[in-house]
């Protein structure tokens, strides 16, 4: 098994992991403001973090302080825009933008490497992209709106993000990369909730155990995970595997309250996985190795 497929493999976990925390998430904000909520996620999954590799943030260097630091601000105004244009917005248009990302990072990634992606990704994103669109868009999705293009902002901040993971991550301790980060999104998801909220604290032991788990696994493992196994795997992959995410999320939901994905969530299922495999697999490429021995 190659580095790059335990890599992609590693990252598919993460979007397991973020597919159950869909559920997770809106138990806890039953109790918990927005930024409130993110703010106690975030630094526990710091904390925990700091305290497990407490000699890698001890030996911290100035590269990974400083990029981990940027690239935090990056994923907070990711989840800044996507929590502020989700109040104006349905949960599936809201879902579907974001994921627009998929396609934003192959875009972005040509652009700065001056060349055109090949047929094969260009045929894995657009499956991935189309799978997308059934799974989460309603037949009334409505005009555009203020909250669409928060939630457009918040796309492309994801895949800048991708981005510049891929490309620092390499020059930096991974681990310790990924911790920073996840520091500086808790602390200013607590300033903000400070500023325009009245953060409390949780006091049913359902919502705790909801920030327990994502907290360790879904934020803590899962920017961990990610910021190392984007030293040997592209953006792209990473961005195709993350389409993963609302199907994984549609199987969590099925399990925990009984919902149905419906028949074109599921056609949109299969589509995203097709589309991931197709690039993962580099299925045209099995094929003329077997026909041509």
């Amino acid at each position: 098994m190659t580095k790059q497929l335990k890599a992609d493999i590693a990252l598919l976990l993460v979007t397991v992991g973020w597919g159950a925390s869909f559920i997770l998430t809106k138990n806890s904000l039953s109790e918990l403001q927005s930024y409130n909520f993110l703010a106690l996620r975030f630094i526990f999954a710091f904390f925990i973090s700091a305290v497990i590799y407490y000699k890698k943030i001890i030996a911290i260097d100035k590269f990974t302080l400083k990029y981990g630091t940027l690239l935090g601000l990056l994923l907070f105004a990711t989840y800044a825009f996507q929590t502020v244009g989700i109040n104006y917005t349905t949960a599936s248009k809201s879902a579907f933008i974001t994921g627009f990302s998929v396609i934003l990072v192959p875009i972005f990634s040509a652009i700065i490497a001056r060349k055109l992606p090949n047929l094969l990704t260009v045929i894995s994103v657009a499956l991935a992209f189309s799978g997308l669109a059934l799974i989460t868009l309603n037949q009334d999705v409505g005009g555009l709106n203020i909250g669409d293009i928060y939630t457009g902002v918040c796309a492309v901040f994801f895949a800048i993000y991708i981005i510049l993971v891929g490309k620092f991550t390499v020059k930096a301790e991974s681990i310790a990369f990924a911790i920073v980060q996840i520091g500086v999104v808790g602390f200013l998801s607590l300033i903000v909730s400070l500023a325009i909220e009245t953060p409390t604290v949780p006091v049913s032991l359902p919502v705790w155990i909801n920030l327990a788990i994502l907290s360790l696994v879904c934020t803590s493992g899962a920017y961990i995970v990610q910021n190392v196994a984007q030293k040997y795997t592209s953006a792209t992959h990473t961005a195709l595997i993350y389409t993963c995410e609302p199907v994984f999320a549609a199987i969590f939901a099925y399990l925990a309250v009984g919902e149905v994905l419906g028949v074109k969530g599921s056609m949109g299922a299969v589509l995203i996985v097709v589309g991931m495999l197709l690039i993962e697999l580099d299925i045209p490429k099995l094929l003329y190795k077997k026909t041509h021995p």
